[in-house]
């Protein structure tokens, strides 16, 4: 509860992030503005950066999701759901000149209380060294500067506890999700 509890009761003077942060450990940088190419690699790794610029290549990210084993999707309905999402966040690898797209997750919402967290993905060579964490960081801590209380999200059974490890619980109060699919 303490991850939640901090993020609920921060009073954060800065009500937006730039528009590209850096990554640094779990911290994000969000004061500091970076452009993509303006800092040489300080290491193997290369640097991490977050960004909310909705402008991705609809192929790379579908390799993302690729590399993570999910079915592919119609670009026109994964360009879609990008236009109409409430927010977009996308970690980038950058070395030297080259960026790679790494991670990515979105979110809808009612602008007012609700917001669902959908297509959080990162890329198997960067999974299980913080940056799942880090992403979820990033993009709950946006939302709450957006005044949004309620986060919502589906996970599939292998990774629940990815998500109760970041203070997501299942099924708080008895509250059950139901769902409705065509025939």
């Amino acid at each position: 509860m303490g991850f939640w509890k901090n993020l609920f009761s921060s009073s954060d003077s800065s009500s937006s992030f730039s528009q590209i942060a850096e990554y640094e450990g779990y911290e994000v940088g969000g004061e500091e503005s970076v452009s993509l190419n303006s800092r040489p690699s300080s290491s193997n790794n290369g640097r991490i950066f977050f960004s909310t610029d909705r402008d991705i290549d609809l192929y790379e990210l579908e390799e993302l999701c690729s590399a993570v084993g999910w079915s592919r999707r119609p670009l026109r309905k994964v360009k879609k759901a990008i236009q109409h999402s409430f927010l977009v966040v996308s970690m980038w690898q950058i070395r030297g000149n080259q960026r790679r797209l790494i991670g990515f997750a979105r979110a809808t919402s009612d602008h007012a209380f609700n917001a669902t967290l959908w297509d959080v993905v990162v890329h198997p060579d960067f999974q299980s060294k913080g940056m799942g964490k880090a992403l979820m960081k990033f993009i709950i801590k946006k939302l709450r500067s957006d005044d949004i209380s309620n986060i919502t999200l589906f996970a599939d059974p292998h990774v629940v506890d990815f998500y109760r490890n970041l203070g997501f619980i299942s099924d708080p109060e008895g509250i059950k999700g139901m769902f409705w699919y065509p025939d």
